[in-house]
């Protein structure tokens, strides 16, 4: 008998199809909310897997509703939204897929670092509008060699960035719980103190309330009026409205985000202002990267119904 699974959020359609030869599913995700909790009322006393993304809640109702729950397969990196600490207490594992996406991420950090301090968007409109043969020479920018790029938090997107920063010139140290083994680059234990070090400050930690505006006022005048912050973690790593302060009165030069609190709509005060560069939640927004997703969640729930080790797990 094939296991039954919930599907909260559905891989891409290969994927999705592949599942559907291995699995009973249950389209929580087609539902609408009276449809969601009739179905878990339903079929909740039988669900043996879970396959989800970060986007979408999985709360402790919900899973007091799975005596049955085996394993939660998330098919993104950030699990934010998945009561984490139930699933450990009840020994449930939780994967996600931040392997599967590590170089994207890690590129678009640096795509956006190097589209901030080199003013690659108003470059564009300068051509497109005409202004470069009515005005002549754009701006001067600043070079990223040289510079000094602290990167706030070390797991494997946080790895991936490193080659590339040094690729391009820039020393790298590093903010994180604790000291990495085998990074082999600075480890500084104070936030404060790596902002004010660094020219650059790149956040990829995992969100949550333990990260919960990490960046703060503090650490935004720490890094300075000719600093640039990158954000490609979650929105709410970083205090919005110290950023847009900070942004206003040019105690922060310049934010280059992927990242924001209210997606997809992000403060349009922020979204308006000369000294940011913005991306639509969209870093590991490649066919590669999302083919790669989906095939490594539904991986995981292969491996854990086979017996196999799981391939990412995270509690």
């Amino acid at each position: 008998m094939k296991p039954d699974l919930l599907v909260i959020a559905p891989p891409l359609q290969p994927s999705l199809d592949a599942l559907a030869a291995r699995y009973t599913l249950h389209r929580h995700d087609l539902a609408d909310a009276a449809g969601k909790a009739a179905l878990l009322a339903e079929v909740g006393p039988r669900v043996r897997g879970i396959i989800t993304n970060g986007h979408e809640p999985l709360t402790a109702p919900m899973l007091a509703a799975l005596p049955a729950l085996e394993i939660v397969s998330c098919g993104s990196a950030g699990y934010d939204t998945i009561d984490v600490p139930a699933l450990t207490a009840r020994g449930i594992p939780l994967t996600n897929t931040s392997d599967a996406l590590a170089d994207d991420v890690a590129d678009t950090a640096l795509m956006l670092t190097l589209a901030a301090r080199r003013g690659m968007v108003p470059g564009h409109a300068y051509v497109a509008s005409g202004d470069w043969g009515r005005q002549g020479m754009f701006p001067l920018q600043s070079s990223v060699r040289g510079k000094k790029m602290g990167i706030v938090g070390m797991g494997k997107i946080g790895q991936a960035i490193i080659p590339r920063a040094e690729a391009s010139g820039m020393q790298v140290a590093y903010f994180s719980r604790s000291e990495k083994p085998g990074v082999g680059r600075p480890f500084q234990p104070d936030l404060l103190a790596l902002a004010a070090w660094a020219d650059i400050l790149v956040v990829i930690v995992s969100g949550g309330k333990g990260t919960m505006n990490l960046i703060n006022a503090d650490v935004l005048r720490a890094l300075g009026p000719q600093g640039t912050l990158v954000n490609v973690s979650r929105g709410s790593v970083v205090d919005e409205t110290a950023l847009i302060a900070a942004l206003q009165d040019g105690t922060l030069g310049h934010a280059a985000l992927d990242v924001f609190w209210n997606e997809p709509n992000p403060d349009p005060v922020l979204t308006a202002l000369p000294n940011v560069t913005l991306y639509p939640h969209h870093a590991s927004g490649t066919r590669e990267s999302r083919t790669a997703m989906s095939e490594l969640a539904v991986a995981n729930l292969d491996a854990h119904f086979s017996g196999q080790p799981l391939l990412s797990r995270v509690n």
